[in-house]
C-alpha cells in the first residue's frame, strides 16, 4: 500500500511542477513584479468604504449607547455603583431597579 502511495504523491507532482515553471507573471498586477508598489496603486487593490461625516461638526457623530442613561442613574446611587464595581452594570441596575437591561 505505501509503495502504490507514494507514486501516486510522485506522479502527481510530476504533473503539477512543470506547469508552474512555465507560468510567467503578468503585467497586469499592481507593482508590476516588485516588492512596493505606491499608494496610489495600494489604494485601487485596497477600497475602504469612506467614513460619513456629521456636516455640522466636520467628524463623525459619536455612537449613542443606549445604555448610558441606567448607567449614569446607577452610578448616582452609591449602593448600586458599589455592587456594580463587584457583580457588573447589568446585574446591579437589575437588582436595585427590577428590569433587564437587554
Amino acid at each position: 500500500m505505501r509503495p502504490f502511495t507514494l507514486l501516486a504523491l510522485l506522479a502527481l507532482a510530476a504533473l503539477c511542477l512543470p506547469g508552474r515553471a512555465d507560468a510567467k507573471p503578468s503585467g497586469k498586477e499592481p507593482g508590476k513584479g516588485t516588492a512596493f508598489m505606491s499608494k496610489q496603486e495600494g489604494s485601487e487593490v485596497v477600497k475602504r468604504p469612506r467614513r460619513t461625516l456629521d456636516p455640522g461638526m466636520g467628524a463623525p457623530a459619536p455612537y449613542q449607547d443606549p445604555l448610558e442613561p441606567k448607567r449614569e442613574m446607577c452610578e448616582f446611587n452609591p449602593h448600586c455603583d458599589e455592587l456594580a464595581d463587584q457583580v457588573g452594570f447589568q446585574d446591579a441596575y437589575q437588582r436595585f431597579y427590577g428590569t433587564g437591561t437587554a
